[in-house]
């Protein structure tokens, strides 16, 4: 939570800095970082902790953590720098912190927020590989 809550805060000021001259990366940034840095890191981060009653192993989730956030910086600077091997790395290290959210509440409590985040996780699985398309295609 911790972590996505900076993120929020980070994209809110990119937005200042970039408010003066705005781009469509610049427009792009903002956006990733506040809804993939910021709010999907702390839904996730949210849903495991309350489905698993906080039950699950430190080393895993600095794992979820670094994959998260390591992998979100290399996306960032891979398709800013349009260096598509950091985007595509950067995606890897995303899917594999997806697959560790996933692994982490399977067994978690089931319910109303149980589905909504296998929701959440199915639709990041889906638009990140989309993403990379797009980005491929478009430049």
């Amino acid at each position: 939570m911790v972590l996505g809550t900076l993120g929020v805060v980070g994209g809110g000021l990119l937005s200042a800095m970039t408010a003066a001259g705005p781009s469509y990366h610049a427009s792009w940034a903002v956006a990733y970082v506040v809804l993939v840095v910021g709010v999907a890191q702390i839904i996730l981060g949210v849903a495991q902790a309350s489905l698993t009653g906080g039950f699950v192993r430190g080393c895993i989730i600095a794992w979820e953590a670094v994959c998260w956030n390591l992998g979100s910086a290399t996306v960032l600077t891979g398709t800013l720098a349009s260096v598509p091997t950091l985007l595509y790395a950067g995606i890897i290290l995303l899917l594999a912190a997806l697959v560790l959210f996933a692994v982490a509440i399977r067994h978690g409590r089931r319910g109303i927020l149980f589905t909504v985040t296998w929701v959440v996780i199915i639709v990041l699985l889906v638009s990140m590989p989309v993403g990379a398309i797009i980005q491929a295609v478009t430049g």
